[in-house]
């Protein structure tokens, strides 16, 4: 059976991503999709897209992804572009939105966020119906197994068995009707969403960085078994703060914040 690496989320952490890479090659996975949002938020956004050109066969397009190429409007973005190469700025804003293939008999379809924009929402674990997101929330799981033109689907495009997303840093995995649902969590932000109605202020980053593993017949159709599981490692975020610290990244507070947060 075939085992595909599923990453997301990275911002620019270069220490998380070499992390997550190392353990993806001790395991004997070649196949490595990423599900965007490569850069922005982290010091080394550069590298960071460097290794995910080599590493990666399959990339999709994230939100800061998309900034970052076509709309940057805050320091933090204009930052982030002056560190990195026009090569990779360019090669990130033409990133595909969403990717699908058959795995043991089963339609996947990844994308960053939706198959309705980069700023819709679908997280299981906390409400975004009280905050500036409240119109761009997904409720019903099965929105996201819709084809829009968004995501350059129509009526007569086959609908997806399983969809795997990223965007909210938070990984999940469920059933719904039939269908599952995956989410990959992030490399170099992990955020831990207790399942209530906690502020999302409250709810803290994490050392422990997150990806999946599908297992089973890449690019069958004929129905078999397959496997999605979940991998957590922790990395070296010392490392990763020692950079900040010495870096002139705007926001740098906010940055080590969070980082510092997932600390404790």
């Amino acid at each position: 059976m075939d085992k595909v690496a599923i990453i997301a989320d990275i911002h620019g952490n270069l220490t998380a991503l070499q992390t997550v890479l190392n353990d993806i090659k001790s395991r004997g996975i070649t196949h490595v999709y990423c599900l965007g949002d490569i850069a922005i938020k982290g010091v080394s956004p550069n590298d960071v897209t460097d290794l995910v050109r080599q590493n990666c066969e399959v990339v999709v397009r994230g939100n800061c992804d998309h900034l970052l190429a076509h709309n940057c409007v805050i320091p933090l973005q204009f930052w982030t572009q002056e560190h990195m190469t026009q090569e990779n700025i360019d090669y990130l804003g033409a990133l595909p939105i969403s990717y699908d293939f058959y795995l043991s008999g089963h339609l996947v379809r990844l994308f960053h966020a939706s198959p309705f924009s980069m700023k819709h929402i679908f997280n299981p674990l906390h409400s975004n119906a009280e905050n500036e997101y409240a119109n761009f929330e997904i409720t019903d799981p099965l929105k996201m197994f819709e084809n829009t033109s968004f995501i350059g689907k129509s009526e007569a495009d086959p609908v997806p068995d399983i969809v795997g997303y990223a965007h909210i840093h938070s990984p999940n995995l469920f059933r719904c009707k039939n269908k599952t649902i995956f989410n990959t969590g992030s490399v170099g932000l992990p955020i831990e969403i207790d399942n209530d109605e906690c502020d999302i202020d409250l709810c803290h980053f994490s050392t422990i960085s997150s990806y999946v593993i599908l297992e089973g017949n890449l690019d069958s159709k004929e129905l078999s078994s397959y496997s999605i599981t979940t991998v957590r490692l922790p990395y070296d975020v010392e490392r990763e703060i020692d950079k900040l610290r010495n870096s002139d990244i705007p926001d740098k507070d906010i940055l080590l914040k969070n980082l510092s947060k997932a600390m404790s």
